[in-house]
């Protein structure tokens, strides 16, 4: 595993080592001692999965403290552009974003540390994503920030593919007048 750094603290870039032979390949997603010796603090508890068509948007998503949660992000099937929005009021790039894409052909994952919004879209036909958390789902403590906020300018990279929100994301507020404790 290679941890490729971000220019956030504690965002990284995780290429995992993949051996790949005439059978296909093998790669381990998530190993605990890797992470330790790579520097990165993370015990997940739950793992997610979604599905969603080209165009979906899904995000900004975060929970507030203490029901934070750090994230691993990886691509089982398709292409997406995946983006963490730092919220962390300390932090040198509070307000800012970093965004990439992930697909099931490169394999490579996306730690999100606590204090960070996350959403991403989807560039190819459909697309599985599969993540894990530190932290149980908490539905009082969840929060939002909108997708389209002109401030944030997030280029979701959909090009011509009109966008699908849903109804509840599409009611978030923008970063300047979003709910956070980080």
């Amino acid at each position: 595993m290679e941890k490729v750094e971000t220019g956030f603290t504690g965002l990284y870039i995780i290429k995992p080592a993949i051996y790949s032979d005439e059978r296909g390949y093998f790669f381990e997603c998530y190993n605990s001692e890797s992470f330790k010796k790579a520097g990165i603090s993370f015990i997940p508890v739950q793992d997610n999965e979604s599905k969603s068509t080209r165009g979906v948007i899904r995000g900004l998503h975060y929970q507030l403290k203490p029901h934070d949660q750090a994230k691993l992000i990886r691509v089982i099937e398709g292409k997406i552009y995946d983006v963490a929005l730092d919220l962390r009021k300390s932090s040198r790039t509070f307000g800012k974003w970093f965004g990439i894409e992930l697909d099931s052909e490169s394999k490579q994952q996306l730690f999100i540390p606590r204090g960070f919004a996350h959403g991403f879209s989807v560039l190819s036909d459909a697309a599985i994503v599969q993540y894990k958390v530190d932290d149980i789902y908490n539905k009082l403590s969840e929060r939002g920030i909108a997708l389209t906020d002109p401030v944030l300018d997030i280029d979701w990279r959909l090009g011509d593919t009109a966008p699908v929100i849903s109804e509840k994301d599409q009611k978030n507020p923008p970063l300047r007048r979003a709910e956070m404790n980080f």
